[in-house]
């Protein structure tokens, strides 16, 4: 499952989501700490397993 980190507007924190794609299309993503949701998604890094040997 996809992780996707979001930037708070208000508060600047910083966190992270573990969400399905469809749960990312229609979230609306509020800040945990301060419960706005002025956030902001962030570039992440991000890897892939799979089962072939290269």
């Amino acid at each position: 499952m996809p992780t996707y980190e979001y930037a708070c507007k208000d508060c600047r924190k910083t966190f992270t989501l573990t969400m399905t794609l469809g749960e990312h299309e229609k979230a609306r993503v509020a800040c945990p700490k301060c419960k706005s949701k002025k956030v902001e998604q962030q570039f992440a890094a991000f890897f892939a397993v799979t089962s072939k040997k290269s």
